[in-house]
């Protein structure tokens, strides 16, 4: 019989990823599916790092013996944090860029502003 009590990190990834998941896919307003491209990434986080996981493992940095956690997961997170957050910086100067040019954030009228304008609608400008 397979020990469930070592995989429950797994759930919170399925957990985390399926809301994150939902919110990006689901919202119409864009910071929401920021946060929700944030979930998806911070989901991914976690399986690397529970990838990682060694029971009763030691650093590698010590000469002891036993088994040694791999750090090469945790160096990846923490690399992917990196890019996690200019990821987000990046898509929140858009967002604010949006709403600087349409006065909203709601992709749907934001894509109806747009077709306005293709279609020689007036467009505020301000």
């Amino acid at each position: 019989m397979i020990d469930a009590a070592g995989y429950h990190f797994y759930g919170a990834f399925v957990a985390i990823f399926a809301v994150g998941l939902y919110t990006l896919l689901d919202s119409e307003h864009l910071v929401k599916k920021v946060i929700g491209l944030n979930l998806v990434q911070v989901s991914v986080f976690l399986v690397f790092v529970s990838a990682g996981y060694v029971d009763g493992a030691v650093p590698p940095l010590l000469a002891l013996d036993g088994p040694h956690a791999n750090p090469l997961s945790h160096v990846i997170v923490l690399t992917a944090i990196v890019v996690g957050v200019s990821l987000t910086a990046v898509a929140l100067a858009l967002v604010v860029r949006l709403y600087d040019e349409f006065g909203t954030v709601d992709v749907h009228e934001i894509e109806a502003k747009i077709a306005a304008d293709e279609r020689g609608g007036e467009h505020d400008d301000e």
